[in-house]
């Protein structure tokens, strides 16, 4: 059974009537393609009864879309303007939309969306790859979400599934690829958009896998944080700030004097067992 929600007006009146727009301050670009919205929907697979949790939901055209798939969702909005408009969204779904009028970078997610919830977002622009990585580095795994559906700017989108040796390559790829699985599902015109961003978009889809045995989150950070920091010198050079991590290089098949950008997701968790071992 999927949620049931005819009879809304379109997304454009309901900004009309509530006099929105987009808070360029807050990262806001609004998404009103009713179709577009139902494929992302559509990318964690079946929602029916799940929980999903979405950061800015703006005048909720995402989740209008996800409430549709017969998920209930805890959305977290900063913009008083919007609640208006989420509260109508709420009585329209029966009550399966629950909104927290806060900031998405102070609260815990985990207590409020609960246990295997999904993540699905439009993530604003300003806050989205400090929220991605918070997600990405809990120390306990698998996570709490099951899966995120993020909109990001596709220059980010591409760098989070950047494989070694390309420019994009880089910690974000080595954090989302370590231990889970990104991929670009969809890629979105910069003209969905309202206003349309300078840029164009792409949604990306994370499922968590296991965590590789004898590797830490924290050595992980720590060296792709020293590595790519001075992506440009070797290793000998940019790992000197982690202890012991340069004597190790070669008792891992490493040389030296490679760059970080040449070293695969595996090289670096071997490096990271290898500086945890001898710890």
């Amino acid at each position: 059974m999927t949620g049931k929600m005819q009879g809304l007006p379109p997304l454009r009146d309901v900004i009309a009537r509530h006099g929105l727009s987009a808070n360029k301050a807050l990262g806001q670009n609004f998404l009103l393609d009713g179709q577009l919205l139902d494929r992302i929907a559509r990318i964690p697979g079946d929602l029916d009864g799940q929980t999903v949790y979405e950061v800015g939901p703006g005048p909720g055209g995402l989740t209008r879309a996800l409430l549709g798939a017969g998920a209930s969702v805890v959305a977290v909005e900063r913009d008083d303007r919007c609640l208006p408009a989420l509260a109508e969204l709420d009585i329209a779904s029966g009550g399966r939309l629950r909104v927290i009028s806060a900031d998405a970078m102070k609260i815990d997610e985990r207590t409020e969306a609960g246990e295997g919830a999904h993540i699905a977002s439009n993530l604003p622009y300003n806050v989205g790859t400090a929220l991605f990585v918070r997600w990405l580095s809990l120390d306990k795994w698998p996570p709490w979400w099951r899966s995120l559906t993020l909109m990001f700017q596709k220059e980010v989108a591409e760098r989070i599934v950047a494989k070694p040796g390309t420019p994009a390559y880089g910690r974000l790829a080595v954090l989302a690829q370590w231990r889970s699985t990104p991929t670009i599902a969809l890629n979105v015109h910069r003209s969905a958009f309202v206003p349309p961003p300078k840029v164009m978009s792409a949604v990306v889809h994370v499922i968590p896998g296991d965590q590789p045995e004898g590797a830490s989150m924290v050595t992980v950070e720590t060296l792709t944080a020293a590595a790519f920091g001075q992506r440009r010198k070797m290793l000998r050079q940019s790992l000197k700030s982690v202890k012991g991590a340069v004597d190790l290089l070669p008792t891992v098949g490493i040389d030296p004097e490679r760059r970080a950008e040449t070293l695969s997701v595996e090289e670096f968790v071997a490096l990271a067992r290898a500086l945890d071992s001898n710890r």
